[in-house]
């Protein structure tokens, strides 16, 4: 991996050497998708809108078609991780945890069609990325090469770089743009990416970008370069977990009469770290403190002690600002607010009896006929759900679902025994049906739909970026000179 400051160089992609073995898990490459799964993933939307409002009777069904026909202007992929999640009263609901700007999925997704062996990776590019490259002005090919940037997950995103070569028949290049790396390997020139090899600065005229880590500190919002996604998907949510609670709250207004809604933990924000300890006791002494720009597992704090909350307060953070969510664990130590406590409905036990905390990731994209479903995958925590917490427990073990494990500065790998695949063999444990694969992706869509508004206010009548707004929505000095305009 390359260091702080170190030049790279991209690699180039020839078309026609995509090989499946190198992007997919092994265990995923060699699984039967779920006919449960593969009948949601080939559902006719006017029978799912039929179940939903059957099911949801104050919805109206033309409503929800609008909604799922939504065409976003800038958050076109996203990737929601959800948690399936039940009241006392037995009353289930999906809970929107997040929604990714460059979510990870296909590497874990069992090929759909055995004989579509590029699987979703060229859904995504095809139905998606290609209109965007195909919006470009004039001749396109003379206004630059095609990239994919990254800075973690080189399984997938060499995947998708060798597919998009084979789907636009030209020569991709693959670049790492690692937090901190060096403006000799990535500049912006005219307003477009340009990218580095043999000597020469080579123009970007569409990139695909798998950016995670405080993407915007080296790439710029307003850039003409065509991005999947562009940078303010991620300031207004995607990546920043503040501003989107607000997107959701303020959409959630706009639903209010419809019998639509986001579900999500209730969200205090612009907390200051002094005050952290006084919204946990007003939460019972169970919480969850985000801080917010960080992402794949890193940022996130279960509380349930005192001595997880004391572990919390002596770490050393850069940036002022955090959220306190209300927590979502077993129903004797789960948070309480005004809506009543939930908690996880977790997978089927095990011949033991242990029930696992998991989480369900939704990646959709935005297309000419709306918002469609693209992959699913499960994430089970590290440790079986307690019924009751000891002294000293160690709530992140049971709650932590995330994969991702950092081993050094740009080193990632992931824990893959914890991956639950949409397969015959993992996909029973989960305890699902089709209804509750309906539900995660309607409130996928909603979540996406609430940051791409966002998105569009966080600009004026001429293109340029509302700064003034964004700081009164998100008023983090280290964020905010971090961003580049």
């Amino acid at each position: 991996m390359q260091a702080d400051g170190a030049i790279v160089e991209p690699e180039c992609i020839k078309p026609r050497t995509f090989v499946g073995e190198n992007h997919w898990y092994p265990k995923a490459l060699n699984a039967t998708i779920h006919p449960m799964v593969s009948f949601f993933l080939n559902l006719d939307r006017e029978r799912m809108i039929s179940r939903y409002c059957h099911l949801h009777p104050k919805v109206a069904p033309g409503i929800l078609r609008d909604i799922l026909s939504y065409q976003c202007r800038y958050f076109h992929w996203s990737g929601a991780d959800l948690f399936n999640s039940t009241s006392e009263n037995g009353k289930r609901q999906m809970v929107v945890i997040e929604n990714n700007s460059s979510p990870s999925g296909q590497k874990s997704m069992p090929l759909l069609d055995d004989h579509k062996e590029e699987g979703s990776y060229r859904l995504l590019l095809e139905r998606t990325f290609r209109p965007l490259v195909q919006s470009i002005r004039g001749s396109a090919r003379h206004k630059g090469v095609l990239a994919v940037l990254y800075d973690k997950n080189y399984m997938e995103v060499s995947g998708y770089a060798a597919v998009m070569a084979n789907v636009f028949d030209e020569e991709v290049y693959l670049m790492p743009c690692f937090d901190g790396s060096s403006e000799d390997s990535l500049q912006i020139k005219d307003d477009y990416l340009h990218l580095k090899r043999n000597d020469q600065w080579i123009k970007v005229r569409a990139a695909f970008r798998y950016v995670t880590q405080r993407p915007w500190n080296r790439i710029p919002i307003h850039c003409k370069t065509k991005l999947l996604n562009p940078i303010v998907a991620c300031l207004a949510g995607g990546r920043n977990k503040m501003v989107a609670a607000k997107a959701y709250d303020m959409y959630n207004a706009e639903l209010a009469g419809l019998g639509l809604k986001i579900n999500m933990p209730e969200t205090n924000w612009d907390i200051s770290k002094e005050e952290i300890p006084l919204w946990i006791n007003k939460l019972g002494g169970h919480a969850v403190i985000k801080v917010p720009y960080s992402n794949a597992g890193q940022g996130v704090f279960t509380i349930t002690n005192k001595s997880e909350l004391d572990q919390f307060m002596e770490k050393d953070f850069e940036y002022q600002r955090y959220i306190v969510q209300s927590l979502i664990g077993n129903y004797t130590w789960s948070s309480t607010v005004a809506q009543g406590k939930y908690y996880h409905v977790g997978t089927i036990p095990t011949q033991k009896g242990e029930t696992y905390v998991n989480d369900i990731r939704m990646m959709v994209s935005s297309t000419s006929d709306g918002i469609k479903p693209l992959c699913i995958y499960s994430r089970r925590a590290h440790a079986p759900l307690a019924d009751r917490l000891e002294a000293n427990s160690d709530s992140w073990s049971m709650l932590g679902t995330n994969l991702s494990v950092k081993l050094g500065e740009n080193e990632w790998t992931t824990d893959t025994k914890r991956l639950m695949l949409m397969d015959r063999r993992d996909f029973n444990k989960l305890g699902l049906g089709l209804d509750d694969l309906i539900e995660a992706y309607i409130q996928t869509v909603l979540s996406t739909i609430a940051i791409d508004k966002m998105c569009k206010n966080l600009f004026n009548s001429k293109g340029r970026f509302r700064m003034k707004l964004f700081k009164s929505l998100n008023n983090d000095r280290t964020l905010l000179d971090e961003i580049l305009i």
